[in-house]
């Protein structure tokens, strides 16, 4: 957990949760998102230092080593469909950010 005003608007930050490295990303108009922080295709721990925009409705990260876009409600790459990261639930409750479990897999 961290305090949502740490958070700085459509940037990321690091947070270790149970042991795991997690990416948590505020977006300008309030919504709080965590993916897990391992880039899959630089294969390494660097999605929270990506930049953060919309293609279209879908908030995504895009990977400071490759440019590969992750929707940040679901972990799926936009540019590989065989490709995604572990998301997980957020709640902000009082100004605070809780990251909940791993969202199950849509698909």
């Amino acid at each position: 957990m961290c305090r949502f005003e740490d958070l700085e608007p459509d940037r990321g930050a690091t947070a270790l949760v149970h042991g795991q490295a997690v990416a948590l990303f505020r977006m300008a108009a309030g919504e709080v998102y965590a993916l897990g922080n391992h880039d899959p295709f630089a294969r390494s721990a660097m999605l929270a230092r990506g930049i953060v925009g919309r293609r279209g409705e879908v908030p995504f990260v895009a990977s400071p080593a490759h440019g590969h876009g992750f929707d940040l409600r679901t972990g799926r790459c936009l540019d590989d469909i065989h490709v995604s990261v572990p998301a997980y639930c957020v709640r902000v409750v009082e100004g605070v950010v809780y990251v909940g479990h791993r969202k199950v897999d849509a698909a």
